[in-house]
């Protein structure tokens, strides 16, 4: 009996260095991985040296490069309201009636020097403390749109055009009212997830800020890093040509700048710019482009997902898109 004994065990034992010596490790998995690239690697730099890829390569680099910086402040912000500031200091800052906080919210947006990377986890951490969701989302919306290094930039883009700056002012300040009034009239509870945060009950200050920050950059992040590849991969398939007969149509100028500006995801730091340099098109084509870009485009889309969940994202981001065409139209029509 005992022998039978031993002899399991030796059995035993031999499997298991037998399945020891078959396990697959990280420096297997890296040398090979190297020597596949080694024996590849003319291939590889034929891929990469083509030119859709070396654009793709740069447009996502672009897009990263520009968030990731105000994606970080908006952190920070964020990270410093949920564990600084008190929550009766939001009660007493905003009115009361959430019709009269929707416009007051909106204007108070333009005090954050950032861009709409910035204003999601901000929105969300004015949501943790009790301010209404139709405050926070006119918040949102406003505070990448309207704030003084935006317009600055714009009259910087725009020097024969002044009216740019103003017309940008009153379409995104109008489209963020608008959408906080909608969503308070309209918007089901069911539809927003509050944005959660992993409790800091028994921290220290600095190790709840800590926690925020690190939560929210890696919550956020991954989406900055998806939409970012999404807009690579649209602005390198999409023929030049396009725009310039897109351009002839005042009608649908609009709407390609408005579809351009989802598509490209650029912070609302730099779209001045890129509008400007699009001279074929007129000035409300234009305008469409610098509203649309900064309250909805795929990397937003992706971190208001994750943010405040997809239900909301689905229903938010088409009336956004929706109001922003129509107001920039009125807008143009009446100050360009």
């Amino acid at each position: 009996m005992s022998t039978t004994g031993t002899e399991t065990v030796r059995v035993d034992h031999r499997d298991a260095d037998e399945q020891q010596g078959r396990r697959i490790t990280s420096p297997l998995v890296l040398t090979m991985l190297l020597l596949l690239v080694l024996t590849a690697q003319g291939p590889l730099r034929r891929a990469l040296a083509a030119p859709v890829i070396q654009s793709w390569t740069t447009v996502f680099v672009a897009v990263f490069v520009q968030a990731l910086p105000f994606l970080v402040l908006g952190v920070l912000l964020s990270a410093v309201i949920a564990v600084f500031v008190p929550p009766a200091f939001f009660a007493r800052a905003l009115p009361r009636r959430p019709a009269l906080a929707v416009p007051v919210a909106g204007v108070a947006g333009a005090v954050l020097p950032g861009c709409e990377c910035a204003s999601v986890p901000v929105a969300g951490a004015l949501m943790r403390r009790g301010i209404t969701p139709a405050a926070a989302l006119a918040f949102l919306l406003s505070a990448p749109a309207i704030n003084p290094i935006v317009l600055t930039a714009t009259a910087v883009a725009f020097p024969r055009n002044p009216e740019m700056v103003l017309a940008r002012f009153v379409a995104s300040l109008l489209l963020a009212c608008a959408m906080g009034w909608l969503w308070q009239r309209l918007g089901r509870t069911d539809w927003l997830r509050p944005p959660a945060r992993p409790s800091s009950d028994g921290l220290s200050k600095g190790a709840a800020l800590w926690g925020a920050v690190r939560h929210d950059v890696m919550h956020a992040g991954g989406f900055l890093v998806v939409g970012a590849m999404a807009a690579a991969t649209l602005k390198a398939v999409v023929p030049a040509g396009w725009l310039q007969r897109a351009a002839d149509s005042p009608v649908v100028s609009v709407l390609v700048l408005a579809v351009l500006a989802v598509l490209l995801s650029i912070c609302s730091e730099a779209d001045a710019f890129v509008a400007a340099s699009l001279s074929q098109f007129s000035l409300t084509a234009r305008l469409a482009f610098l509203v649309v870009g900064p309250t909805i485009d795929l990397k937003l889309l992706a971190m208001q997902a994750a943010t405040f969940g997809r239900g909301f994202a689905l229903r938010f981001a088409p009336a956004t898109f929706t109001l922003a065409v129509l107001l920039s139209a009125l807008v143009g029509a009446v100050a360009l």
